[in-house]
């Protein structure tokens, strides 16, 4: 059964803060294979210009993948998770997320649309740190594979 279009434009209250570590940049890092100084070096980052250490472009995705799960786990909405594959994701950033930023993420569903039986959902997450700065935003796309015929 085909998703509800209405859902589309419904936006999901922020989730609360995500405090971003430097020990949890420098695991993404190098769990992405990524020695890039400015992730695991503070003075290489502040010779940058930064703070303190920035995280990988892509580190955001835990952030905004988990809140992207209470779309998900709306009941309202009906989608099957357990039929649902990562179909894309890309970010727009306004500056790196560093070590200290207390981020929050708000969700909202962009488009739903049916394909071959698939249902195809796009969340946007826009991410925003402590004092409500815009730092991020994330796109995702969720496949949810249509049902198999017995």
């Amino acid at each position: 059964m085909a998703l509800d279009q209405s859902f589309v434009g419904r936006t999901y209250p922020p989730t609360a803060p995500y405090e971003v570590g430097r020990e949890k940049i420098r695991e993404f890092a190098e769990a992405v294979g990524d020695a890039n100084p400015a992730y695991t070096d503070a003075e290489a980052a502040k010779a940058l210009g930064y703070p303190d250490v920035i995280a990988p472009p892509t580190f955001v995705f835990a952030i905004t993948f988990k809140a992207a799960g209470e779309v998900v786990q709306d009941p309202q909405l009906g989608l099957d998770y357990s039929r649902v594959v990562h179909g894309d994701q890309k970010f727009a950033y306004r500056r790196p997320v560093r070590a200290g930023d207390r981020l929050t993420v708000t969700s909202t569903i962009e488009a739903i649309k049916s394909l071959a039986g698939n249902d195809i959902v796009d969340i946007r997450g826009e991410v925003h740190d402590e004092a409500g700065e815009h730092v991020v935003t994330a796109w995702t796309k969720l496949v949810a594979r249509a049902a198999e015929e017995a």
